[in-house]
């Protein structure tokens, strides 16, 4: 099979060789447009995983299994259905904390342009000082109000300019690497594969709905119908506080972004997919105990072989780990009846071999 530009740099650097002619130096970084290029292998090589990685092989093994029509757990293409949470599970979210966090960050203590609430200013400080100090408070739980307010009234499309200026920006403790090529190859390879077998893949997800198709959808060509995340109200220009049953959109309406109205995690993200999918996936893939309904809701009373995937961020050298938190995710993947992946022992390379951690252990 013919290989893109971005494999033969990741071989190159792997191996200690000098960029190949016409591949971008191996001091930078994949780009976006390198990415959406990779390949995408049918039959199962999905060089940027270890050889003898048992999830690869059970992953590999359930695709060909489900996609003969000669096997009895054969899975009609209408229903070959594949859910992912995409914080570190396919993006990064330890440089040094998630995409949708830093952007808030960004807008509400950062942008001299801005001038926050005086209560999203407080929590603001709060969340940066608890990134410093990781204690065991309940912040998170209170971000997600905060992160739609400091955007409400907000266009759409100026808000996917200034996620796309935020991407451009170098996460902490990885280098060279940007937000928006943070993304972990061997998973990208995964989606692009079952998209090659006809799979309709979904990105169910904690962040933001429309952030979340800005990261994605050009990238992994996903429709925008596919991703489910987080929602906000959306508003028109002249609506005011009038309730949406009582307006009605006018000509000389836009569409402005509102406030905060589901976190989709947990029974969520449950919820979301038989709602908006409106079919039982086949395969699901997450890393953290808020995709722990939407892993369980896969495997438990199918009609169809399914299997679910769960991520161990167990690697300290190529990513920013987390040794703890991987020991107690194996533990759930365990009691669940999960298959593990080990980004340390899985994974061939994470984003390329020319990004290195530069943050301390």
């Amino acid at each position: 099979m013919r290989r893109n530009k971005l494999y033969a740099a990741v071989m190159a650097a792997m191996i200690g060789a000098s960029c190949l002619t016409g591949v971008p130096a191996c001091s930078e970084a994949a780009t976006r447009a390198e990415i959406a290029e990779m390949e995408a292998p049918t039959d199962g090589d999905l060089y940027y995983w270890t050889e003898d990685s048992f999830a690869k092989e059970t992953l590999v093994s359930f695709v060909e299994d489900v996609t003969d029509e000669a096997s009895e757990n054969f899975i009609p293409v209408a229903d070959r259905v594949a859910v992912f949470d995409m914080d570190g599970t396919f993006l990064c979210e330890t440089a040094p904390f998630y995409f949708d966090h830093m952007l808030f960050l960004k807008r509400a203590l950062h942008d001299p342009n801005y001038t926050p609430s005086k209560e999203d200013k407080e929590f603001a400080l709060g969340l940066e000082k608890w990134l410093k100090n990781r204690d065991s408070s309940d912040i998170l739980s209170q971000s997600a109000p905060h992160q739609s307010s400091v955007f409400a009234g907000t266009s759409y499309a100026d808000y996917e300019a200034y996620a796309k200026r935020f991407m451009e920006t170098p996460v902490e403790g990885l280098a060279p690497l940007k937000w928006g090529e943070a993304f972990y190859l061997p998973m990208i390879q995964v989606m692009k594969y079952l998209q090659a077998n006809d799979f309709k893949v979904y990105v169910i997800s904690g962040t933001e709905r429309e952030l979340s198709r800005i990261l994605v959808c050009d990238l992994l060509d996903i429709p925008t119908e596919r991703v489910i995340g987080t929602d906000i109200k959306t508003l028109a220009t002249h609506q005011g506080e009038t309730d949406g049953l009582q307006y009605t959109y006018q000509r000389d309406d836009s569409l402005i972004r509102g406030g905060f109205v589901i976190k989709n995690l947990k029974m969520n993200k449950v919820s979301a997919i038989v709602r908006e999918i409106g079919r039982k996936p086949v395969l699901a893939f997450g890393n953290s105990s808020g995709d722990s309904a939407m892993l369980n809701y896969t495997i438990n009373g199918n009609k169809y072989r399914s299997a679910a995937f769960f991520l161990l961020c167990d690697d300290l050298e190529r990513e920013i780990g987390n040794l703890n938190k991987a020991a107690k995710c194996k533990e759930l993947a365990d009691t669940y009846g999960w298959i593990p992946v080990s980004m340390r022992d899985d994974f061939a390379t994470i984003y390329g071999e020319n990004v290195t951690r530069t943050a301390k252990p």
